[in-house]
C-alpha cells in the first residue's frame, strides 16, 4: 500500500523465542483500525514496534511501512508517527503555550500566532502562560493532542487515550481526536479495552487472541 500505514506479517516474540502477537493490516489515510483484547496480548507492544521503541526483550519480524517508507530501521524521531497515551503527559517545566509549541519545527515563522491559534481551536484561549498543573484532565488531553498534531505526523497511534476521562468528556475527546485525524488524512491505529471507543472510531476492529 503506497499511502497509509501497513503492517506486513508483523510478528513479535520474546527474546527466548516464545511468540507474543502477530498482525497483518493496511490502514488507509482517514481510516481507524481498532485493536482489542485483554491485557498482556501485545496491543501496546505493537505500538512500540511502530514507533521504534520496542524493548530489546522482544524480537520483531515483518515489515512496517508508512506512505511507502519502510520504518523498521529508522530511529523513532525519523518515523513521523504521533502517539497519544492514557496519561496525557505534558512537560511540567513548560507553560501550556510552550507545551503546544514543542510540536512545531524550530524555525516555524509566527510561532506565537500559531500557538495562539492552536489553543483557540481547542477552546483554550488565553492559556499560553498557564502552568500545566492547573489544567483539568480534559484540558491536558487537548493540549497533548494539539502538540502532537502540530508536529505533522504521517500516522496516529492511540494507546487507551480516553480511558481515564469521565464519561461526558470521553465522548467529546473521541469526537475531537477522530475528526482532527481524518481532517489531517492520518491513518489511525487505536488500542483499547472499550468497545465504545471502537464504535466511535467507526472503522474495522481486530480482536487479538490470548
Amino acid at each position: 500500500m503506497e499511502d497509509g500505514l501497513s503492517l506486513d506479517q508483523l510478528s513479535i516474540s520474546h527474546a527466548d523465542g516464545k511468540g507474543l502477537v502477530q498482525l497483518s493490516a493496511d490502514i488507509a489515510p482517514r481510516e481507524v483500525l481498532s485493536l482489542m483484547g485483554p491485557s498482556g496480548v501485545g496491543k501496546s507492544t505493537i505500538l512500540a514496534a511502530i514507533t521504534g521503541t520496542l524493548s530489546p526483550a522482544f524480537r520483531l519480524e515483518g515489515r512496517i511501512t508508512l506512505n511507502g517508507r519502510v520504518l523498521n530501521a529508522l530511529p523513532p524521531q525519523k518515523r513521523r508517527v504521533g502517539i497519544l497515551f492514557q496519561d496525557h503527559l505534558l512537560f511540567p517545566h513548560l507553560s501550556v503555550g510552550q507545551n503546544v509549541g514543542f510540536g512545531l519545527p524550530p524555525r516555524t515563522p509566527d510561532r506565537a500566532a500559531r500557538i495562539q491559534a492552536a489553543l483557540s481551536e481547542i477552546g483554550l484561549d488565553g492559556f499560553e502562560a498557564r502552568d500545566p498543573e492547573t489544567l483539568s484532565g480534559g484540558q491536558r488531553a487537548r493540549v497533548a493532542l494539539m502538540r502532537m498534531l502540530l508536529a505533522e505526523p504521517d500516522a496516529l497511534l492511540l494507546d487507551e487515550p480516553f480511558s481515564r476521562l469521565d464519561v461526558g468528556l470521553r465522548d467529546r475527546m473521541r469526537e475531537l481526536v477522530f475528526t482532527r485525524a481524518r481532517a489531517a488524512r492520518l491513518p489511525v491505529l487505536l488500542v483499547t479495552h472499550d468497545i465504545a471507543d471502537a464504535e466511535a472510531a467507526g472503522g474495522r476492529v481486530v480482536n487479538l487472541p490470548e
